[in-house]
């Protein structure tokens, strides 16, 4: 059984920036394509960014693009979401999943497992 455990969020002002890390455990890393997704209060959970197995293609949101970068280290079983340039509008649960598949994918529907996720509050 695939686990995913995510850290780093919390609470900042609109500019600063974050770093979320996802461990994954119980199965090999580089076999799972990996993606952030979030969802905030009243709204239904959307893709943020996505990177394949060896982190050679990556893909992210328009929302996002420029401000927020997915990286990974299949050494430390890791997966990052590096948000920068924070705003309010970014205030979400952020979830780390992952998926079986080869395609870097912003399909909620192809991630088989996910993590518990992290909160992230940006105040104005």
């Amino acid at each position: 059984q695939v686990q995913l455990v995510e850290s780093g969020g919390g609470l900042v002002q609109a500019g600063d920036s974050l770093r979320l890390s996802c461990v994954v455990s119980g199965r090999t890393f580089s076999s799972y394509a990996m993606a952030w997704f979030r969802q905030a209060p009243g709204k239904e959970r959307e893709f943020v960014a996505a990177i394949s197995r060896r982190g050679g293609a990556t893909n992210h949101a328009d929302s996002v693009k420029e401000r927020f970068t997915i990286s990974r280290d299949n050494a430390k079983n890791t997966v990052y979401l590096q948000m920068n340039s924070l705003k309010p509008e970014d205030t979400a649960i952020y979830y780390c999943a992952a998926s079986g598949g080869v395609a870097v994918t912003s399909t909620l529907t192809r991630y088989e497992y996910w993590g518990q996720g992290t909160q992230v509050t940006v105040s104005s």
